[in-house]
């Protein structure tokens, strides 16, 4: 498999951080093993899979030897590996608890995969295990680490856009096999809410830097369609920040592929589209002066969000994207289900300040003109 161009150099191999991933899927196979490969501090060390023999091709093709691919059952020999410094868990959402508790106990940080687990409990338990071993835990969310999301939350924080008013979001597909596992309540939590919505979610929060206080909610769910037996087919939801801010938000497993994030201010407005896919973001800045696309050095989201991962085990501070950002997420998913059920405005537990679960900034590629 080719690895992506126009990237910098690594570092030699015996100085990037070793990471084991857990389950070999098509994110890991497409995107999170090639971006590994070329990021600067992080190196794939070692791979756990149901398959050993689908592992072992993986080895023999990323330069792996078949002694470093494992079993699930025999996860925590992986204790033994000094050269595996973290973990980055790429499973079924319902397995992420699992795997992180496992993780922490063998005393290896962890990069868990978005959402960070079914529900905010279960989120909870997860940072309350890796804190007590000693261990990061890390919500994967990659898109906190673009240059063209930190462009945007620059432009709203400062002060190119006005004072803020309306943001919106739409992140839906199409999911055509009603056995996928994303479509099984106990092994997803939900249907696109905690799948293609949370990135809406996550990224209105990061835009902002401020925690909703309210949220209202409706949901969908035909029962003629047997794709949608267990999850909803759609969501629609409404946050409150401070100030008065008002986001709107859309997801589905029913309609076209479609990623957008507008912000509107009293002076300008921001628009990404598309907003969310892996390559090819936009960013539309309109102010005062007109319009403008900014443009930026080629770079890989993953390869970002992991060089960040690998910098704070090194430095032993605590990342952009902590498991306390992703517990809030569930919160908050968790409220919109309560709200769609009921019908009623839903009250979120107030946090002030800016960036109230974020950690150390991570570093971004600069803009070039």
């Amino acid at each position: 498999m080719p690895l992506k161009p126009d990237l910098p150099e690594p570092e030699s191999a015996e100085r990037r951080v070793g990471l084991a991933i857990v389950g070999l899927g098509k994110l890991s196979a497409e995107e999170l093993i090639p971006a590994i490969r070329t990021s600067k501090h992080a190196r794939v060390a070692a791979l756990v899979t149901s398959d050993l023999e689908e592992g072992r091709a993986f080895a023999r093709a990323f330069d792996l030897t078949d002694e470093d691919v494992y079993a699930y059952e025999d996860f925590e020999t992986l204790k033994d590996r000094q050269d595996v410094d973290g973990v980055y868990i790429v499973l079924p959402n319902s397995l992420h608890r699992e795997y992180t508790e496992r993780a922490a106990r063998i005393g290896k940080h962890v990069l868990c995969e978005k959402p960070l687990s079914v529900d905010a409990a279960d989120a909870q338990a997860m940072v309350d295990a890796c804190r007590a071993a000693g261990v990061h835990l890390m919500t994967a969310y990659r898109c906190q680490y673009t240059p063209h999301h930190w462009a945007t939350r620059d432009a709203v924080q400062g002060g190119k856009l006005g004072s803020i008013k309306l943001l919106d979001s739409i992140h839906v597909q199409v999911e055509t096999d009603p056995e996928t596992w994303r479509m099984k309540l106990d092994l997803a939590g939900g249907g696109p809410l905690p799948d293609v919505g949370l990135y809406s979610l996550n990224i209105l929060r990061f835009v902002l830097g401020t925690e909703p206080e309210w949220v209202f909610a409706a949901l969908r769910q035909p029962t003629n369609d047997p794709r949608f037996r267990e999850v909803e087919e759609s969501v629609s939801f409404m946050l409150s920040f401070p100030g008065g801010i008002i986001a709107n938000a859309l997801t589905s497993y029913g309609a076209h592929k479609t990623t957008t994030l507008r912000v509107l201010g009293e002076e300008g407005s921001a628009l990404m589209e598309p907003a969310f896919t892996y390559t090819g973001l936009s960013l539309t800045l309109t102010d005062k002066s007109g319009q403008s696309i900014p443009a930026f050095d080629s770079y890989d989201q993953f390869g970002l969000e992991v060089d960040h991962f690998a910098q704070r085990i090194r430095d032993g501070k605590t990342p952009w994207t902590p498991g306390e950002e992703g517990v809030q997420d569930h919160r908050i998913m968790d409220a919109i289900y309560q709200s769609a059920r009921t019908g009623q405005v839903v009250q979120l537990e107030k946090h002030a300040g800016q960036d109230a679960f974020r950690g150390e900034k991570p570093e971004i590629p600069g803009q070039q003109s």
